[in-house]
Formats: C-alpha cells, sequence, structure tokens
C-alpha cells in the first residue's frame, strides 16, 4: 500500500490518499481540492471510498468534489456525527469566527462505521476503532497488515488533538489514545489529521500528554 499525503492550507489539514494495485482511498479530503483530484488522476484508480476521522470542516471540505469526479464513491463516517457534514455550525465552518469563508455543507454519508467489522473495500484491509475527545465521532483506520494507523485527530506527533471544541473532552481523548492506539505495537506508523507522522512507541515515551 503506498501512501500519499497532501497537506492543505486551511488548517494545515492532512489529506491521506491510499493506493494498492486496483483502487486507492481517500482520507479526509481538505481545502486544497485542485492537488487533490490531481493525485487521484495521476493514480488512475478508481477511487473504492472516502473515509473521515471525523466531520470538523477542515476534514470535509473536498468530498463532494471527489465525489462528483469519480462515480459517487461511498462516504464512511461516524454516525454520531452523521449530521454534522450538512450542518455548518456543527461542523463549525459556520461560526462567526469563521465569517470570512464559505459554510461548508456535504451531502449525507453513505455509510456510518461499524466498530466491531472487519473492512475489505477495494482489497484495503482495516479497522476502524472510535477514538473521541476532540471530538464525539472520531475514530482511527488500523491497517494491520500495513502496520500502520490513521488518527485523525486524536493523537499527534508529540501531541493530542484540541478538546475544548464543542463536545470535546479531554479525560475521553487521552482515554481513547491510552485504550485504542497504545495498545498497538510500538512500531506502528501513526499518520495524524495534522502534522508529520510518528510512532506508537515514540508518542508513548515523548508525548508529554502521558508522561
Amino acid at each position: 500500500m503506498k501512501i500519499k499525503r497532501i497537506l492543505n492550507p486551511v488548517a494545515q489539514e492532512n489529506t491521506y490518499i491510499l493506493e494498492n494495485e486496483s483502487a486507492s482511498l481517500v482520507i479526509d479530503p481538505g481545502s486544497n481540492t485542485s492537488s487533490i483530484l490531481a493525485k487521484l488522476e495521476a493514480i488512475a484508480k478508481p477511487v473504492a471510498a472516502i473515509l473521515l476521522t471525523h466531520t470538523h470542516y477542515d476534514h470535509i471540505m473536498s468530498v463532494e468534489a471527489v465525489r462528483q469526479a469519480y462515480n459517487h464513491p461511498p462516504v464512511y463516517v461516524a454516525e454520531a456525527e452523521k449530521d454534522w457534514l450538512m450542518n455548518p455550525v456543527h461542523n463549525l465552518s459556520g461560526l462567526p469566527r469563521h465569517d470570512d469563508m464559505e459554510d461548508v455543507i456535504v451531502n449525507p454519508a453513505d455509510y456510518y462505521f461499524d466498530f466491531i467489522k472487519d473492512y475489505n473495500i477495494g482489497n484495503f484491509q482495516f479497522k476502524v476503532v472510535p477514538t473521541p475527545g476532540h471530538s464525539i465521532g472520531g475514530v482511527s483506520f488500523i491497517f494491520e497488515k500495513e502496520e500502520t494507523v490513521f488518527s485523525g485527530d486524536a493523537l499527534f506527533k508529540e501531541a493530542v488533538g484540541r478538546w475544548d471544541l464543542p463536545t470535546g473532552n479531554h479525560d475521553q481523548l487521552l482515554s481513547s489514545i491510552q485504550d485504542q492506539l497504545f495498545t498497538l505495537p510500538n512500531h506502528y506508523r501513526v499518520f495524524p489529521g495534522h502534522g508529520w507522522d510518528t510512532t506508537i512507541g515514540h508518542e508513548k515515551i515523548f508525548n508529554p500528554h502521558f508522561s
């Protein structure tokens, strides 16, 4: 599996495009629509799905563009945030501090994540685990074969996500990381929603929130 990272200008959010022999997956398509579509065009494989770690505006700004360009691949989201896609206040784009940007409104998701299921979409095999605390529906994607996790805005390199936004909770966030991510092997690579990649072992030692 190849991993392409696109750094989006709005909130410095990371979009990840995963590629295997037959398809691609898009994780958290952010604000840089032209770069995301260009990368997918260069890969030249069908988009099997769009996976959302959560639905804050900076992670969903190009969902509709990818849908329209790639024959409406299914969008997956946590059920707890299903209405946030369509609600600018809930996805934070409609708050007064963002009066300089358009409201972000995305059509409903096609599927809600099942935390018991082993997913196989386009020959990508992964599990989805709940990692709330930054937001109530935050999730992480664990690719066991590739020994990789995409942690959204839960775990960052030597940091964690904000917990001061609506539905955020500091204790819940730390518990999510400890229970769902720090139980993974130390060598697993972590690709976060912001910033650079890291490993589980590095974060156990150097993340100040757990020292």
